[in-house]
């Protein structure tokens, strides 16, 4: 029996620890928060959890073997570091730092330690995202061309970080899951219009190797919420839109193919519209298969796919957006 403390029962933790009690060969026996109101909640739902306002109580404890870390980005560091010095396998929620350096310390120190790593990058977990990699993989799509993604809404407004360090984790690691090669460079634009230096609407563009691209567009400001991933590739074309019951992903025969035959500036394009169809897709409940995952990955001594390293790729990623808008657009290499 994998036993846990979480530390963090505000917006996501509640999701965090219903979860991780669902988990047959794991219980949550301790849950912090720094606010009592918090701690009411929890012991409404969970009478039997040991309470406290004190995180150094789990972090060392000698019963708990991992530690669940669903606080603000800007304590992930401290939190997870404590954790690990201590002995304790960490998951920790989107993004895993804020910074390239802590990312790599802390897989340093996990690794040294023998000790796991998974960041909650709870979209890899979804039906949709395991059908589209699939369809990837099994090269139905054929050769990708572009990933494009929205992810806009009205609010919710944080008041430590902006609107890439909120939203773009979700689209970038969905990304980097998906496509599998690091990109080569990131432009970004953003911009603040409130009494903040912190952005709420923001465009980036990926550059991959060969032709291959990626523009996400984030947003605190729409009028509407949209969740919706397009995917191209030489073969076919996949819509992915996380907002409908049925039918989340739609892939489309569809595409434009050249005349090799002709010289270039004579080139044709041929256009080809074919069928449609939505393949089936698991309904299941992304956070209960990756707390599932993260104590199957303890028990037997697995590496996650959504480890260390997949949130240091993240990071990465965010980081060099946040410096492409601080320098006005300018393009920054990896």
């Amino acid at each position: 029996m994998i036993k846990l403390g979480v530390i963090g029962y505000g917006y996501w933790g509640p999701n965090v620890v219903r979860n991780f009690n669902s988990v047959a060969s794991a219980e949550v026996v301790s849950i912090c928060d720094f606010q009592q109101s918090a701690l009411n909640r929890a012991q409404q739902s969970y009478s039997n959890v040991n309470l406290t306002c004190d995180c150094r109580e789990i972090i060392r404890s000698p019963e708990i073997d991992a530690v669940v870390i669903v606080t603000p980005v800007s304590t992930h560091f401290e939190l997870a570091k404590m954790a690990l010095e201590n002995g304790k396998h960490i998951f920790v929620e989107k993004p895993f730092t804020s910074s390239v350096t802590q990312a790599e310390e802390l897989i340093e120190l996990a690794e040294k330690k023998n000790l796991k790593i998974m960041v909650d990058h709870t979209f890899l977990f979804t039906g949709a995202v395991k059908k589209i990699k699939e369809l990837i993989d099994t090269k139905v799509i054929g050769d990708l061309y572009y990933f494009d993604s929205t992810r806009i809404n009205l609010g919710l407004f944080q008041k430590d970080v902006n609107v890439i360090w909120d939203l773009a984790p979700h689209d970038l690691s969905i990304m980097d899951y998906l496509i599998g090669p690091a990109p080569v460079a990131i432009m970004a634009t953003g911009m603040a219009h409130f009494d903040s230096d912190l952005e709420n609407v923001a465009y980036i563009t990926v550059y991959f190797s060969g032709n291959l691209i990626a523009h996400i567009n984030v947003n605190w400001l729409s009028p509407v919420k949209i969740r919706t991933t397009l995917i191209g590739g030489r073969n076919k074309m996949i819509v992915w839109n996380d907002l409908v019951s049925d039918e989340k992903v739609r892939v489309y025969d569809r595409g434009v193919e050249t005349n090799d035959t002709e010289k270039a500036y004579h080139q044709r394009m041929n256009y080809r519209s074919g069928d449609m169809w939505a393949p089936r897709v698991d309904q299941i409940e992304a956070l209960k298969v990756e707390a599932e995952y993260f104590v199957d990955c303890i028990t037997n001594d697995k590496t996650p796919f959504n480890d260390g390293y997949s949130g240091l790729n993240v990071v990465k990623m965010l980081s060099a957006t946040e410096k492409s808008i601080k320098r006005g657009g300018e393009l920054v290499y990896f």
